[in-house]
């Protein structure tokens, strides 16, 4: 991560004289990231007197929205591919891991499930399975990923769970939830699903909104770790090149942290 940041220092060398300073920069973010980065960004505006505009959306929509034309300045992804996808077709630079999540079991209180049982509930006939949209939302590829390894400590399991899983969240026609409601805590209250499989930080907000449900921790046999990836887009913009330096630095990373995310090696700077 210390060469990737070098990278946008050198960057910012060389381009920042093209770029008005001062002016908002775009943020397209992965919407498990929204909390946090929303704080992210708070905290870089008051100490670069920079504004942030910040657009959270699943990943696999955003880096759609930016292959069709949109230009944000900086992309975080809650995974590595998207961002590198652009980065291949010569839209984004270099692509750093600046966070790792993983999944979560968000269960309605009366469902009787355990880490030891966990593989046995989703397996059940009568226990409706919820999850995110594979390809658009990063979260559903990871539970499809959550499928593979079931397959492995248990033959079968894949075909059961594949036919089973019901994609809830995170399409481009999945339905929104009220004003003010978190997305998982609000497809649980609307009671279709028994489980939904997400990132333990979305949990967690999840139960800050509905405290009745129930956060059930993957067994290892079954974990699937989540890498993000950060990208910028614009490296014209030495304001861009900051926020993403910022996001790497031990203040940025500390606000991830307290938001349930695992943070890698931090850079020693953000100036």
């Amino acid at each position: 991560m210390k060469q990737f940041a070098l990278v946008l220092l050198g960057v910012a060398m060389t381009w920042g004289s093209t770029v008005q300073a001062g002016e908002p920069v775009e943020l397209y973010a992965a919407g498990s990231l929204r909390a946090a980065l929303s704080d992210v960004a708070e905290a870089f505006s008051e100490r670069h007197g920079v504004d942030v505009n910040t657009t959270f959306s699943p990943s696999g929509l955003l880096r759609q929205r930016i292959e069709e034309g949109e230009r944000p300045h900086v992309f975080a992804s809650a995974n590595m591919a998207h961002p590198r996808t652009l980065a291949e077709r010569g839209t984004g630079g270099p692509v750093v891991m600046f966070a790792r999540n993983r999944l979560c079991g968000l269960a309605q209180p009366e469902l009787e499930v355990s880490t030891d049982s966990f593989l046995d509930v989703l397996l059940d006939d009568d226990v409706r399975v919820g999850t995110s949209t594979p390809n658009a939302d990063p979260s559903g590829d990871y539970a499809w990923q959550l499928f593979e390894k079931a397959e492995q400590v248990r033959p079968g399991s894949f075909e059961t769970l594949n036919a089973k899983a019901r994609k809830l969240t995170g399409g481009p026609d999945s339905p929104k939830p009220p004003e003010g409601r978190n997305n998982y805590a609000w497809v649980m209250t609307e009671d279709r699903a028994d489980i939904f499989l997400t990132y333990c930080t979305n949990a967690v907000l999840a139960q800050q909104d509905t405290e009745s449900l129930e956060i059930v921790q993957v067994p290892a046999s079954l974990s699937v770790g989540a890498d993000y990836g950060l990208t910028v887009l614009a490296p014209d913009n030495p304001d861009a090149t900051r926020l993403a330096l910022f996001i790497l630095s031990d203040a940025g990373q500390a606000i991830l942290h307290e938001y349930g995310f695992d943070t890698p090696t931090r850079v020693a700077s953000d100036e």
